[in-house]
């Protein structure tokens, strides 16, 4: 029996504290560490139940996911390729990374949609923000790959300009650790670990929170971000319903929130 996530937004009432919300993942997640396999379907398995579990919540969630588990273009160039060449295939490993995810999810009956910002018609819908609206609205989920859709962009500074676009109230940065922290806590056990960070605060600490011009963004438009620990089961529903979860960056200091 196929959920029906439009008719269980109607019938229940919502708990979550996030009604439309853009989970950032990295190509890196979809990886098992130390395989060398750039995809593990087991890994998109679990993500795309987390998924569903805040679909059955009804909130409207948007994907951006990155590309990095198959091809980094910055760092090709660094290695003498040409940069927009590079980031152009960055972009398109972004679109396999998107239709692995949307596979997952439709094997557990949630429906997707995956807009691309470079046109393919045979593979996904262009990204128009009307249609991409409505498709929130009706309880579907939005995979946006292809980046931007130009070179020079990241998938980071993607997330916070599709979270303007769609008026998301948080982007959920899905990482391989448990927050943001002071320093290091590979190399410092000491490390601290911030369970609230205002941008100011990160921006003067110089905390590798995303790269400066999605930081901007998401500063300028006062878009709070949470990052957490995407390998912790339960953690996307956490952030959704309020729980604290890793780290929250937002302009207020934590005494007002």
């Amino acid at each position: 029996m196929r959920f029906d996530s439009q008719q269980f937004r109607m019938s229940q009432p919502s708990p979550v504290r996030y009604k439309r919300v853009v989970l950032k993942l990295s190509g890196e997640v979809l990886r098992e560490p130390g395989s060398r396999d750039s995809i593990h379907p087991e890994i998109v398995a679990r993500i795309a139940t987390q998924v569903a579990e805040a679909q059955k919540l009804g909130v409207e969630l948007a994907i951006v996911i990155g590309g990095g588990n198959i091809w980094r273009g910055l760092a090709a160039s660094h290695r003498g390729m040409d940069r927009t060449t590079a980031d152009y295939m960055g972009m398109l490993a972004t679109v396999i990374n998107g239709l692995a995810l949307m596979s997952a999810l439709e094997a557990q009956g949630v429906p997707v949609r995956v807009q691309t910002a470079i046109e393919m018609q045979n593979v996904a819908e262009p990204f128009i923000l009307r249609r991409a609206t409505r498709h929130l609205e009706l309880g579907r989920v939005v995979i946006f790959v292809a980046g931007t859709g130009n070179p020079f962009f990241s998938t980071d500074t993607t997330a916070a300009l599709r979270a303007a676009e769609i008026g998301a109230q948080v982007i959920l940065k899905a990482t391989k650790v448990d927050g943001i922290y002071d320093s290091d806590p590979v190399k410092n056990p000491d490390a601290k670990r911030f369970s609230h960070i205002t941008y100011t605060e990160a921006l003067s600490r110089r905390l590798a929170v995303m790269d400066s011009t999605a930081f901007s963004l998401c500063m300028d438009n006062k878009m709070p971000i949470i990052v957490f620990d995407m390998n912790k089961p339960d953690n996307i529903r956490l952030a959704i319903t309020g729980e604290t979860v890793g780290t929250l960056v937002s302009d207020k200091p934590e005494s007002t929130l």
